[in-house]
């Protein structure tokens, strides 16, 4: 009697964009696996395959659709395979005009419907089998991979409609998670022995929890939830640092501000400003000015003075004169930034910018600013590295190879040293001995 074995079939994800559509794909990965598929780095030997889109910037959105193309190729070999888009991309197409241009795409919908997954799939390939999801895809636990690392997303969406970003288009208006949602999943990573835990949100210091009865009688912060949940998250045995992204500066009141103080708070924040100009603030809708991020700045140093703080910078954006480029420029210097992610003002269509605006700087010019920005920053970068030379910095060690291995410190400095492989998720303190701009090197101590 010949015994028949069931066959084992295989997904394949490819994650574009920012930390939320990797926690995203994560959430998928959880469904994935529990429908007995496995993963495979290989998408020639998927069954189906995944693209987690961004849309950004254009580039992002190109890519998926060249990548659509070379998976036509396969579906010649693999008539089965199923190939599937989500992320922003539907998320913003509400007439479909993005879709059509995307070639062979079997299933094409947006983050919230990624619950559906299991019935669709089973739809296409009867042999799959399909599992009962609730329908809150943010209920989904995500399978990850970095045990000692971990994102937690406590909110998604925005009401701010910045005029340049498809966020609100993609992702929808504002919605918080539960707190004690939130704080059963973070003690879960802790039991399973995270470390470190990033909380994601599009402007996550909005944070407003619906169940604020959760929030202990003991937490000294009386106004902000967001501080009342940092507080709460450092009460929490196991987890070792806190990290979040991405903060508006409209939300760093004085309480958010005192939680950088926190034990377990990273010595680093991530505080996008967009641009230097008051008048292409407000043309971005940012509902903030120079001055008002400067002296926001400079409260955040005089609670925290040796903390690193990054930024988002958009050059080029329309009406964007020299004379207000300069202004960038200036702030940059004034605010002395440890890291800035620079792009180049890319028009995103539904976008207010590309409705009521004229995208009026040249690409060689948008180009030109870019690299102002950039150059500025590896000097600076350079010099402030060179002060943690022959001081001790605490590193999550995450990559090991040829008996050399690297992590961030509590500041986000990329720090690489002598070790071994038993280092991997775990943290240590490192003497520094060396520095350049994005690398810090050392010895364990």
């Amino acid at each position: 009697m010949k015994i028949m074995t069931k066959k084992q079939h295989f997904y394949h994800i490819i994650t574009f964009g920012c930390q939320m559509n990797k926690n995203d794909s994560e959430r998928m990965e959880s469904i994935l696996q529990s429908m007995d598929l496995k993963s495979t780095e290989m998408p020639e030997n998927a069954d189906i395959i995944i693209m987690n889109s961004c849309s950004v910037r254009e580039t992002a959105e190109r890519r998926v659709y060249g990548k659509s193309r070379n998976f036509l190729e396969l579906k010649k070999k693999n008539p089965n395979l199923i190939v599937c888009v989500t992320g922003c991309m539907p998320g913003r197409d509400k007439k479909g005009g993005l879709k059509k241009r995307l070639h062979g795409v079997d299933l094409y919908f947006p983050t919230r419907d990624m619950v559906m997954l299991p019935k669709w799939l089973s739809e296409l390939n009867p042999n799959l089998r399909p599992i009962d999801l609730e329908k809150d895809y943010l209920t989904v636990v995500p399978r990850t991979k970095n045990k000692a690392q971990t994102f937690l997303t406590i909110q998604t969406g925005c009401n701010h409609f910045c005029t340049y970003c498809v966020v609100p288009h993609a992702r929808g208006t504002e919605g918080n998670r539960s707190l004690k949602s939130i704080l059963d999943e973070a003690r879960d990573l802790a039991s399973q022995g995270c470390l470190e835990i990033t909380l994601l949100g599009q402007i996550v210091n909005h944070y407003i929890a619906s169940d604020p009865e959760f929030f202990s009688k003991t937490n000294p912060y009386k106004k902000n939830d967001f501080a009342k949940l940092l507080w709460e998250l450092n009460q929490i045995e196991g987890v070792e640092r806190i990290h979040w992204t991405a903060p508006h500066p409209m939300y760093m009141d004085d309480e958010v501000i005192d939680a950088l103080t926190l034990p377990k708070q990273i010595n680093f924040i991530h505080l996008p400003v967009q641009s230097g100009n008051s008048e292409i603030l407000e043309k971005m809708n940012r509902r903030h000015d120079r001055e008002f991020y400067l002296e926001t700045i400079k409260k955040i140093r005089a609670k925290k003075p040796d903390i690193a703080i990054g930024t988002d910078i958009i050059v080029g954006f329309c009406g964007e004169t020299e004379e207000k480029f300069q202004d960038t420029v200036t702030l940059f210097k004034e605010c002395d930034f440890d890291i800035s992610y620079n792009a180049k003002y890319s028009e995103r269509s539904g976008t207010v910018a590309a409705k009521a605006f004229t995208d009026d700087i040249s690409k060689e010019e948008k180009k030109r600013r870019w690299f102002v920005l950039q150059d500025l920053m590896v000097d600076i970068a350079y010099k402030k590295n060179q002060v943690y030379v022959g001081k001790q910095v605490s590193v999550l060690v995450d990559t090991y190879k040829n008996n050399t291995c690297g992590g961030n410190s509590s500041e986000m400095k990329r720090v690489n040293f002598p070790g071994k492989k038993e280092n991997l998720g775990t943290i240590v303190s490192v003497k520094i001995n060396r520095a350049a701009e994005w690398i810090l090197w050392g010895d364990m101590l």
